[in-house]
């Protein structure tokens, strides 16, 4: 198992501790630094700016919001990001959800397994540097009876083959992952629960005939050290309860449905009705600890090595890490205890 660094949205911390954060992570020997996207910053000008920065680590969007370009511009965004950065660039994609979706970009949030299928093959083809041409429920190019022609990317990515990851909770989407993709961005992975994810994903391999196929499975864990479990949890709620109860409506909230399936539909919906009705603290002081502690790498060294190794058994091979800390020296510290959990816990790669 390989340790990867979410920074998730960019401005939360100052540009510069962000980068050096990065920085240390790379000293470290971390594989990978992510970076999202919601409507605030775009994920493609932050990680170009960290491969300017960087020498080693690779680069990876979590993710690129689908209905926010056509798949043409997130090939071209891609293709040019492994260019820059000499083949660190890994492509992060999702749906995002509804009100982001329609609210934001203007992009009816319909059908999005079908949509996500059919962007990802139009990337592979623009990739592979075909002439793409497509026709699809939802993508057609060129469009019919107009003067576009199938036109090939002018550009050689550095990799004959860059890899594509997907953001996915549900079971259908998890089997696209499978089908598809090279790895699965995950939230809110449990050990125990994951059993059934990642059976999706393996379901999704075997209908593709690539059951023996390399897969990157990849979730981001908060981390929190200190020798008070149940006080290294606190941080974390703000960050559980606008999820389940703030990414999306009352009606569709990806987070709070897989909170349900884990076995907390009354917690889930006591959390989403507090947050929906802005009382965001009470909110925070309903998510369970023991979902924080499933989800989370929480108290000493020795107890996060040993979460590391469930992870890893649970069949994690890139563990990405929120460094949750008040200032940059102990988001620094953080990143240094993950990487000696990792030593200790005998599944490093």
């Amino acid at each position: 198992m390989k340790l990867g660094l979410n920074v998730g949205y960019w401005g939360l911390v100052s540009g510069e501790d962000n980068i050096n954060l990065v920085l240390e992570a790379e000293r470290l020997g971390f594989s990978v630094a992510w970076c999202a996207e919601a409507y605030g910053n775009d994920a493609a000008t932050v990680l170009t700016w960290i491969a300017a920065k960087t020498t080693r680590i690779d680069v990876g969007s979590a993710i690129f919001q689908i209905p926010a370009r056509t798949p043409a511009m997130t090939a071209m965004t891609a293709a040019t990001l492994d260019t820059l950065s000499g083949g660190r660039f890994r492509l992060g994609l999702g749906v995002s959800g509804p009100q982001v979706s329609e609210g934001w970009h203007g992009a009816k949030f319909d059908k999005p397994l079908g949509r996500t299928r059919e962007y990802i093959d139009i990337i592979r083809l623009a990739f592979a540097r075909e002439r793409v041409a497509y026709d699809g429920a939802h993508y057609q190019l060129p469009l019919p009876d107009g003067p576009g022609k199938p036109l090939k990317m002018i550009i050689h990515p550095v990799r004959e083959y860059m890899p594509i990851y997907l953001a996915a909770i549900g079971p259908k989407n998890l089997e696209l992952a499978g089908e598809k993709c090279d790895g699965w961005l995950a939230i809110f992975y449990d050990p125990e629960f994951a059993k059934e994810q990642v059976e999706s994903i393996r379901t999704g391999m075997a209908r593709a005939g690539r059951s023996d196929a390399p897969f990157d499975i990849v979730p981001t864990a908060p981390l929190v050290v200190g020798d008070d479990v149940s006080a290294a949890a606190d941080p974390i709620r703000g960050y559980a309860a606008l999820y389940i109860g703030g990414m999306g409506s009352r009606e569709q909230n990806f987070y709070n449905r897989l909170a349900v399936r884990m076995g907390y539909e009354q917690e889930a919906q006591q959390i989403q009705d507090l947050y929906l009705d802005r009382k965001y603290d009470e909110a925070a002081a309903a998510v369970p600890f023991e979902f924080i502690d499933r989800t989370a790498l929480l108290g000493s060294v020795d107890r996060i090595a040993d979460k590391m190794q469930h992870l890893a058994e649970a069949g994690v091979t890139t563990l990405n890490v929120s460094a949750y800390g008040v200032t940059q020296d102990e988001r620094i510290a953080t990143l240094r205890a993950a990487a000696e959990a990792l030593d200790k816990s005998g599944v490093g790669s």
